[in-house]
């Protein structure tokens, strides 16, 4: 068994990262009795945290807020995926945030050990950040009213606004949050539809939870990523690209991502086929891949790239 400080500390942790704790579940986490559990709640709440306890035979306890934000306690991992993920937020995808993150980077990095500022600091160095001046952006107020209530397990009402622009009112049991590329969506059981779907958050309005709590269903298939992809396949878009790229198909995917469809077609070339609501985007792709190319039946794009060559020649004074 562990010594009680540490054990406290234990505690303090698993609190943290759950909202609610059943008793007897805790108790075995921390390999206690029952009684010993309840001492260090105790111990906890003599330290200024607020915890709450359920009484019966279901009975837990819960980190409640309180007046002030109380000392975090994290591992070695949480620290450095904490810094990382701060230095991420100070030039993402979500406005409002990015002075705060800059602030909080600051106090994390600053008590650091030695040890862990190098693995953050080697990390940094490794990894180049695709920063993106365009696209949507999430209000961070939505993005934490909205993670709230997928950790805690509370169903959701929010206004949604489709694709082909109607705008609706939804109900529903969050799942998770998914990003990818710049954009955020919630995967959710919607109870009105009866039926599974994934709404953007910059779509998404006034979302607000309530005191509904529900048990969590099986996503089907398991993988809030694989949904989001699968819903976003479906959906019908005014734009299809293809191209051949005189580049290997690793470098080209490298270079584009995960929006397009690279295949090996011949020595030292690929195929890229993709999908967009604009032809912006594909004519940035294959000029970021930094290979030649030719188009495949997309006059509409052939005339873009010419107006934007057109712009470009006059910009540089030829």
């Amino acid at each position: 068994m562990a010594n009680t400080s540490s054990r406290t500390l234990r505690l303090l942790s698993l609190l943290q990262t759950h909202r609610y704790w059943p008793g007897a579940e805790l108790a075995e986490r921390l390999e206690v009795s029952v009684r010993t559990l309840r001492r260090d709640v105790d111990r906890l709440r003599e330290l200024g945290y607020p915890v709450e306890a359920q009484r019966g035979v279901d009975g837990g306890y819960q980190l409640a807020p309180g007046a002030a934000l109380p000392p975090l306690v994290v591992d070695d991992d949480e620290a450095i995926a904490l810094a990382i993920g701060l230095r991420a937020a100070a030039q993402g995808a979500v406005a409002g945030i990015e002075e705060s993150s800059i602030r909080a980077l600051t106090k994390v990095v600053q008590v650091m050990p030695p040890r862990l500022r190098r693995r953050v600091d080697a990390l940094r160095a490794a990894a180049v950040p695709a920063v993106w001046s365009t696209g949507p952006t999430v209000d961070s107020g939505v993005l934490t009213t909205v993670a709230q209530a997928c950790r805690d397990e509370v169903r959701l009402r929010f206004s949604y606004q489709a694709h082909h622009g109607e705008r609706t009112a939804r109900f529903v049991e969050p799942h998770r949050l998914v990003s990818l590329g710049r954009r955020w969506y919630l995967v959710a059981y919607d109870l009105t539809r009866q039926d599974w779907r994934n709404f953007r958050l910059d779509r998404l309005e006034d979302p607000q939870s309530t005191s509904e709590r529900f048990r969590p269903r099986d996503l089907p298939g398991g993988d809030p990523v694989a949904f989001v992809r699968a819903g976003i396949d479906a959906i019908p878009t005014p734009y299809t690209v293809e191209a051949i790229v005189h580049a290997p198909a690793e470098q080209v995917r490298a270079r584009v991502g995960t929006w397009a469809t690279v295949e090996e077609d011949g020595d030292g070339r690929c195929r890229l086929r993709m999908t967009a609501e604009s032809l912006a985007w594909p004519a940035l792709a294959l000029g970021i891949v930094g290979a030649e190319f030719e188009l495949i039946d997309s006059p509409e794009l052939t005339d873009l790239i010419r107006e934007w060559a057109t712009r470009f020649t006059r910009a540089t004074g030829a």
